[in-house]
């Protein structure tokens, strides 16, 4: 059996899909059950991964964990010993532990994941993602109502990843010991500033839109205002600070392990079209 944490987001949704399409038995780890919206053949059990005795039912006989490293918090080595037939865990990381941008304390997060894992003993593969492309739905509301995405460090460059790419290469690591004690670090095939999403996904709705700079501080008090917790605009706005000086990382990772091109901003955002439509 096979335990996805941080089952409803955009990734984990993603492998749950493909693990129930080739016949895995999965249970998928969710602090609100009744609202998570998940495939039927997947089953769904309420758990905290940041509380482990929450999760302890649900890890018996489990040989596999995709663990999210943001639902399990400091808990990742009270969690993975509850788990006593674990034999695989593949982390959902952050290409900032290899590259660091932004405030330390996120990137430390996430190599002090990594580290606990390294020592609980089973089998690992770390995936270390580069900017998830489903971040630009954050520009939805502002491109629906004005075609305008107002945001800092508009010259800031990644390369985004599709999450059908991470849920593909984590399914793989997830049933092939051959990945076991590898670190990969997964990008999207093409390096493209804020103004350039902004014009792919133009392109995608048919409609011109267009990028403006305000102040980081300006985000910051408008991400405060919607009610975000601080630490929200201090990941965002660190990181696009240093990306505006060099951009993130770009790999063929993905290419490498699938067999196939990553899929490009481009396609991402044929796919979410709807969203950005008025």
């Amino acid at each position: 059996m096979i335990v996805v944490t941080g089952a409803t987001g955009t990734v984990g949704r993603r492998v749950i899909d493909l693990l129930l399409q080739i016949g895995q038995k999965v249970t998928a780890i969710t602090r609100n059950p009744a609202t998570a919206a998940l495939p039927n053949g997947v089953q769904v059990v309420y758990g905290d991964p940041s509380r482990p005795e929450t999760l302890r039912p649900a890890l018996d006989g489990v040989e596999a964990v995709l663990l999210s490293p943001r639902a399990a918090g400091n808990a990742t080595t009270r969690l993975l010993a509850l788990a006593a037939d674990l034999r695989r865990v593949v982390v959902l990381s952050a290409a900032t532990v290899e590259f660091p941008v932004g405030h330390p304390r996120f990137h430390a997060h996430f190599r002090a994941v990594e580290d606990a894992v390294r020592t609980a003993g089973p089998q690992w593969t770390f995936l270390r993602c580069a900017d998830f492309a489903a971040n630009a739905l954050a520009w939805a509301p502002q491109i629906r109502a004005t075609g305008i995405v107002r945001g800092a460090y508009g010259a800031a460059a990644t390369s985004p990843v599709h999450q059908r790419d991470i849920a593909e290469v984590a399914v793989r690591a997830l049933l092939d010991a051959e990945h076991a004690g590898h670190s990969y670090v997964l990008t999207g095939p093409q390096s493209l500033t804020q103004g350039d999403k902004v014009r792919v996904i133009g392109s995608a709705i048919g409609r011109e839109l267009t990028f403006q700079e305000i102040s980081p501080e300006q985000v910051r008090r408008g991400m405060l205002a919607q009610g975000l917790p601080e630490e929200i605009p201090d990941r965002l706005l660190g990181s696009l600070a240093d990306y505006a000086v060099r951009a993130g990382p770009t790999t063929d990772t993905v290419e490498r392990l699938l067999g196939r091109p990553a899929l490009t901003f481009a396609d991402w955002a044929a796919d979410h079209a709807a969203a950005f439509r008025a």
